[in-house]
């Protein structure tokens, strides 16, 4: 048999990935969080007009309030096959947001039947608490599909779940039956070795670390099954162990997407809707590169000649502070190209694109980028560095050091005290008059 005929057809079982979802907990934001959120049990002294006890109640109640969202958040984002939670949206829909109160509610009315049930039959009420047990994982499930309680709380639809699941479902809740267990069974272990007010934290710590390890078991879960629950996959969601290793973040994917789609539009001819495609999504990623170079390059193929010198404005400045300054030289060629009297608004960015252009060789290139330099930036810090770079391009670029001693003497007359001084006369020092023989040399400012 083929390798490719033994590949799995689908998601790898559950089952086989369980150092993954006890893992979770330990990557860098959610452990950051869950121990955040266990210090935060020691703030009952802050509600000093509270009895103890009451104090405690509430800030352990606001705990379970925001470990419980989190730990929706889990379960959502697993099921559309993001498992690393630095690829997590920072804010969920806020359909996500309510799960916790809604799943109260659920659990509420849950209790009232069976109680109610109890009246009338002890084995009635036994068989209905075991059912409503059996369920939770289903009914979960359906929580975070439909964000609606009154639909999680038909039975039908439940059973609708562990019919998609199929047998798996039992081991399942096997499986989060024994989670549900391990908080209680570490705090007992570790009771012995944390005395006193450590106690707390901890026992809050251990809770929040292996419910957020059943979220990531249940969302898991559906993601295994994402299509017969008809899930939508997220950018970047759906990696697999025998799949090839993809580090893309969904942003990047997402980028991708956008840039095949311009692509494509300008293939088919579709320039105006090239533009409009870029256009937007630069305007909602103002301070991402691949946004902002897509835009610029759909924008030099246009006659829209302002726009592009306008949005090079932004866009080479990002670039040099992204260190792209080779990128950032061909994007202000472009937009001199368009218009000659073109330059960058900021004298720092306009010296580093000159020095860009020195260090490749472009002496032409770099004297025209600082032409005017000292009058557009007058009073500038750089006006001096401006000065020295123009005499070293004059000296090595072009072999003009007649200009160049010119350059010295108005950086003599107007910045004597720069460092400047100094370096441009040692450029020169060979083209310098020398001192008469038995004379002193010349002074330096």
């Amino acid at each position: 048999m083929s390798s490719a005929s033994q590949a799995p057809a689908g998601p790898v079982p559950f089952w086989h990935r369980l150092n993954q979802f006890f893992a979770f907990p330990l990557q860098r934001k959610p452990l950051f969080y869950s121990t955040v959120l266990a210090v935060c049990s020691m703030l009952y002294g802050v509600l000093f007009f509270l009895p103890d006890v009451l104090a405690v109640l509430l800030i352990e109640v606001g705990i379970l309030l925001a470990a419980s969202r989190y730990g929706f958040k889990v379960v959502a984002m697993g099921s559309r096959g993001l498992q690393r939670a630095e690829d997590f949206p920072d804010r969920l829909d806020d359909e996500w947001t309510a799960l916790p109160w809604k799943l109260f509610g659920i659990l509420l009315v849950q209790g009232i039947v069976v109680g109610w049930l109890q009246r009338v039959s002890t084995g009635l009420a036994e068989l209905a608490w075991l059912a409503v047990s059996f369920l939770l994982p289903a009914t979960m499930i359906l929580l975070v599909q439909t964000g609606s309680l009154f639909a999680s709380l038909n039975p039908a639809a439940a059973w609708g779940v562990v019919r998609i699941i199929g047998w798996p479902y039992g081991l399942l809740c096997f499986f989060l039956f024994l989670l549900s267990q391990g908080a209680a069974i570490a705090l007992a272990l570790l009771m012995p070795l944390f005395k006193g007010w450590l106690l707390l934290p901890l026992g809050n710590w251990l809770f929040i670390y292996f419910g957020w390890v059943m979220c990531s078991l249940l969302g898991y879960a559906m993601y295994q099954n994402h299509e017969a629950f008809g899930i939508d996959l997220l950018p970047g969601g759906g990696l697999d162990d025998d799949a090839p290793p993809d580090r893309r973040t969904p942003r990047q994917i997402a980028q991708e997407a956008t840039d095949a789609l311009v692509a494509q539009q300008i293939t088919d001819g579709d320039l105006a809707g090239a533009l409009g495609t870029a256009y937007e999504d630069q305007r909602l990623h103002g301070d991402e590169l691949p946004a902002q170079r897509r835009y610029h390059r759909v924008l030099a193929l246009t006659d829209k000649t302002d726009t592009l010198l306008l949005h090079a404005q932004r866009f080479i400045p990002l670039l040099l502070n992204a260190g792209q300054t080779t990128e950032a030289l061909k994007a202000f060629v472009t937009c001199r190209e368009r218009d000659a009297q073109f330059v960058i608004a900021d004298a720092g960015h306009t010296l580093a694109l000159a020095n860009t252009a020195w260090n490749g060789g472009d002496a032409r290139q770099a004297i025209a980028l600082l032409g005017g330099f000292d009058r557009r930036f007058k009073g500038h810090a750089l006006v001096p560095k401006a000065y020295e770079l123009v005499a070293r391009v004059l000296l090595q670029g072009m072999n003009r050091p007649d200009m160049a001693l010119k350059v010295l003497a108005t950086l003599q007359a107007r910045h004597a005290d720069s460092p400047s001084v100094a370096e441009v006369q040692w450029l020169l020092r060979a083209h310098l008059p020398q001192p008469a023989a038995g004379g002193e040399a010349p002074s330096t400012p």
